[in-house]
């Protein structure tokens, strides 16, 4: 169908009395607009986003995606002070979540019938196997046993598994990464099928682990239709366990809850009555099954309606428009148009259903946050956000049915102002994707270490968030690089607070002053152009820079206040800092300070600990000196439990001190002392004396960036212990040889059937044939000779013989 020609533009831009604030990328007119809320006063923000199809955990790129609409909802809301009304929905009906419920339900069942593997279950999983094979992996032959599969395989996608596209030619794309998949699916199922023991529980255990994703499409086929429709449970309880999986992801995330959560489940009867008004409204029709499409060529047919506005050019693509209806969703004969899409379906044996004027059916996938969005947030919305990949079908969608819905006289209704779309997270040119099965799941990244709720979203924060991020070495490092750099200002001012600054000349803080302005403008227009995360992250780091290149004495601690409270406000905005307010007037981020029960003790011993140091390396450290030093800082007799393992610290080192003075201990010794305490004592607790050139050693938490250098350093050590044992071995056992060899007379060494005659000294005369050693020869072997002889001679001497 062709695209009618335009009477009007496809989308008005608000309008307002007030000038705006900032601008931002709307995907509806693929350019940045001004922000301008419906409401006159600027006070709601009316948001709806599109949220988690609820059949499997999250993935890196759904931490990509809802990370980064965290980040746009809380610099809206406490950057530029928007109050917003945050809508989610949760997608716990649709054919996905159908199909993986009915399949995990059956495999279950299966599982619990046959908790031994008997031929029958040998059977049905040849079968499986066969039947995914001959779908998934067509250039194989279709009776290919378990036994032949990784052989052939390996001939037919040979393009494909050495990382090429499949005719060998190009780069890989999606589509060979879902080979990749299919091939590795049913590799799986090929290797149990072939494994010897199959006796254990184990082994039955092991058995359906590698056989599992082919079995569940397969007993699906066979008994799908089976699934009672009344029965929701069937699907709920895949649905609540993963949404309840998805809610502990994001929160470990430090995602904001949404301020209403909407469930498919819970609006049966709001999305038939959506689905009524747009039939009403004559934009949609019903078919003999007792489903209900929506008719996009009488849409179009009302001036200032338009189809496909975000994606026109994909209007016709038919994968898309079938991914849009579903696996579960037959090609009707008895739509208008090829791109018509379900308002409503009829449900089909095994699949839920709900009651309708048009017989029991289930929603479409674009109907249900229309509905929603809808019910909760009214007739228009500010904002409406998701992943790139929804733009088409499912928004353009979402789109055309609630403008439909909420008006059909001339003119239209504009039902979205701005749409944001977050990029996609890419590995090795794919995206992340659940059909593919080439993702990492939040938890697993998160447990495992590779990320932390704060790393990853200075990731993403690095990249603009409407752009794909494809994380390599390089942006890990520029992640890593940046979270150091402000971790490590943060130390320097909690320093400054606990040592502050009274004989500061303030000859710096006019600069710095002018520099901190200076900054705060750049950020601002930054944020205010479509929230530049990158540029904003970058003033940050530059603003640091400056302050650790000015000279710390000639600046008023007032100043550096100031700067710090401002940075720690901007990334708390940002979700760096926990559940952290933004506007609360302390210093830095968690993971800076040490244990406040620490903080006396550890102190006291850091202060004792600068002084014992500065004396001794002066050469004055005397009893009376020593004795003043210690005479500060009294540990009391009892204390908390949590406070014990610090307090000990602070007095095992005055007693060593004490000790060392008795004996009248070198100044070394002193010195040393207060390196173990440094590396050894407050390093076990968790804590690190960073020394520092003509000033007191800074008191830091021990963090990772910390144990990474010292285990270099450790390895680096190490590696040269080792180098040098190795020599010291090598040359133990040269002497050793040396020393054997030297036992042996030169008058003997040549003594063997490679001669036959030889004169008074040993030296060969003549070779084992009879004939004359040549003379050339005679004078290499008189070399080895003499040698051999000073070997030997040397030898005898040390054994005592003349």
């Amino acid at each position: 169908m062709a695209t009618p020609a335009r009477t009007q533009p496809p989308w008005k831009e608000p309008q307002s009395t007030v000038p705006a604030k900032l601008k931002v990328w709307n995907s509806l007119t693929r350019t940045k607009n001004d922000f301008i809320p419906i409401d006159p006063e600027a006070k709601e923000v009316k948001w709806y986003n599109c949220g988690p199809t609820v059949y499997d955990d999250a993935h890196l790129g759904h931490a990509r995606n809802y990370v980064t609409i965290d980040v746009l909802r809380r610099i809206l809301a406490g950057y530029f002070g928007y109050n917003i009304k945050f809508v989610q929905n949760v997608t716990d009906v649709d054919d996905k979540i159908i199909l993986r419920g009915r399949q995990q339900h059956l495999l279950a069942n299966f599982k619990a019938e046959n908790p031994e593997l008997t031929a029958e279950v040998m059977i049905t999983t040849v079968r499986a196997f066969d039947a995914y094979v001959k779908k998934n992996l067509p250039l194989l032959s279709p009776d290919v046993k378990p036994e032949d599969f990784n052989k052939e395989s390996a001939e037919k996608y040979a393009a494909v598994i050495s990382g090429k596209s499949l005719d060998g030619t190009g780069s890989p794309t999606d589509k060979e990464a879902k080979i990749k998949m299919h091939l590795k699916t049913a590799g799986s199922a090929a290797t149990v099928l072939l494994a010897p023991s199959k006796s254990t529980e184990a082994d039955v255990q092991e058995f359906y682990a590698g056989a599992e994703d082919v079995l569940l499409p397969y007993l699906d086929s066979l008994h799908g239709s089976s699934i009672d429709a009344e029965d929701h449970t069937v699907f709920t309880k895949l649905t609540q366990k993963y949404e309840a999986r998805f809610n502990e992801d994001m929160r470990n995330l430090n995602v904001l809850d949404p301020d209403v959560v909407t469930r498919v489940t819970e609006y049966g009867p709001q999305i038939v009555t959506f689905v009524e008004k747009i039939v009403e409204n004559n934009y949609g029709y019903k078919t003999s099954d007792g489903s209900i499409y929506f008719d996009i060529d009488s849409f179009e047919k009302t001036p200032g309606n338009h189809y496909a506005r975000l994606e026109p050019w994909n209007r016709n693509d038919k994968d898309l428009q079938a991914d849009g209806e579903g696996a579960l969703t037959k090609k009707s004969t008895e739509k208008r148009g090829d791109a018509d899409f379900a308002l409503w379906k009829s449900s089909k044996p095994g699949e839920p259903a709900w009651k309708s004027p048009w017989g029991p059916g289930r929603p479409g996938w674009h109907i249900e946050c229309s509905a929603m969005a809808g019910d909760v947030l009214g007739a228009q919305l500010d904002i409406h956000s998701g992943g790139i990949d929804l733009c088409f079908p499912h928004h353009d969608n979402e789109l055309a049915q609630s403008e439909a819905h909420f008006s059909h006289s001339a003119g239209g209704h504009q039902w979205v102002n701005y749409f944001l779309h977050m990029g996609h997270l890419s590995i090795s040119g794919s995206k992340m994707s659940k059909s593919l099965k080439n993702f990492t799941t939040i938890r697993e990244a998160l447990a495992r270490g590779d990320w932390t709720a704060r790393s990853l979203r200075i990731i993403f924060l690095l990249g603009g968030w409407h752009d794909g991020v494809e994380i390599t070495d390089d942006l890990r490092k520029a992640g890593s690089s940046f979270e150091s750099y402000v971790t490590n200002f943060f130390y320097k001012v909690r320093d400054i607070e606990q040592h502050p600054n009274t004989n500061s000349s303030g000859k710096e803080d006019e600069k710095m002053t002018k520099l901190f302005e200076a900054s705060k403008e750049k950020l601002h227009n930054a944020l205010a152009d479509s929230f530049d995360t990158p540029t904003a992250l970058r003033t940050i780091s530059a603003l640091i820079t400056e302050f650790n290149s000015t000279d710390k004495s000639a600046l008023s601690d007032t100043v550096v206040f100031d700067i710090a409270r401002w940075i720690t406000r901007i990334v708390r905005i940002f979700g760096l800092d926990g559940s952290a307010d933004p506007n609360e007037t302390t210093i830095g981020w968690s993971g800076i300070d040490i244990p406040t029960e620490a903080k006396p003790f550890v102190y006291a011993v850091a202060r004792e600990r600068d002084e014992v140091r500065q004396y001794a390396i002066s050469g004055n450290l005397s009893d009376e000196v020593l004795s003043s030093i210690i005479s500060k800082d009294k540990p009391a007799q009892q204390q908390d439990a949590a406070a014990i393992p610090y307090a000990e610290v602070l007095s095992t080192f005055q007693e060593n001190l004490k000790s060392l003075a008795e004996k009248k201990a070198p100044a070394k010794e002193f010195l040393a002392l207060c390196d173990a305490l440094r590396d050894t004592h407050l390093w076990d607790l968790g804590i690190y004396l960073e020394d520092r050139e003509n000033s007191h050693a800074m008191v830091r938490p021990v963090d990772a960036e910390l144990r990474a250098a010292r285990d270099q350093k450790e390895a680096i050590a190490r590696q040269k212990r080792e180098a040098k044992e190795k020599r010291d071995k090598e040359e133990a056992e040269k002497k050793a040889k040396l020393a054997e060899q030297a036992k042996l007379s030169h008058k003997e060494m040549f003594k063997t059937e490679e001669y036959s005659q030889w004169d008074d000294d040993g030296m060969p005369t003549k070779d084992a044939k009879g004939e004359d050693v040549p003379k050339s020869r005679t004078k290499k072997l008189r070399k080895d000779w003499e040698r051999q002889r000073k070997l030997h001679e040397e030898y005898l001497k040390g054994v005592g013989q003349a």
